[in-house]
């Protein structure tokens, strides 16, 4: 059986490199392919392997939009490691993670055991998050890491609240948290140790 896979990137070149390995194998084929995850997928593809950071719709809104429509999985296929990415596509359902520079085997094997719904994620990816689960107090939670990004434009407590729809007492809040699992206790520190551990 021919796999009929959708490709979703940002970048057409990508795709076009994409397309032509993962028709290489015989064993699959692309059969549609989109620029950002704001689009619908044809009711007759088996596995969706998608780009994480686009424009428009993400790689996360795109899987959570298809778990809860009971459409087909889907594989991330990235540049992008950090803690939040990784733990951000995981709970939202989809199947694997694996980063663009895999070789072509694992590739291959990848969306394989995605399109049966087998969870597949590459050595870097399992190691990110097995450092989550070991120091599950040190983990941020999704508030916290946005909180973060935030912090990296170098953004104020008031445009964070803002931004994120919370009192500014509840951004002071998030920080002391921020500060005591980074170990820092300032504000530029903790952007800095936070890229540091890969979680932005």
């Amino acid at each position: 059986m021919t796999l009929r896979v959708m490709l979703i990137d940002d970048h057409p070149v990508v795709r076009a490199g994409l397309r032509a390995v993962l028709n290489s194998f015989g064993d699959m084929e692309v059969v549609a392919e989109a620029a950002d995850g704001d689009v619908e997928v044809p009711g007759d593809v088996d596995v969706v392997v998608s780009d994480i950071q686009m424009p428009g719709a993400s790689g996360i809104d795109l899987t959570r939009r298809l778990v809860k429509a009971g459409g087909p999985p889907v594989l991330i296929l990235t540049t992008y490691d950090t803690q939040a990415d990784v733990v951000a596509a995981v709970e939202s359902g989809a199947m694997g993670y694996l980063l663009k520079d895999a070789p072509e085997d694992e590739l291959h094997d990848a969306v394989v055991q995605a399109s049966k719904r087998k969870r597949v994620l590459s050595p870097q990816v399992a190691n990110v998050l097995a450092d989550r689960l070991v120091n599950p107090d040190e983990a941020l939670s999704a508030r916290e890491i946005e909180l973060l990004r935030a912090l990296q434009t170098g953004a104020s407590n008031r445009e964070i609240a803002e931004q994120l729809f919370i009192s500014q007492a509840t951004v002071k809040t998030h920080l002391i948290h921020i500060y005591s699992k980074l170990g820092v206790d300032n504000r530029t520190a903790a952007v800095e140790q936070a890229r540091q551990r890969r979680i932005i």
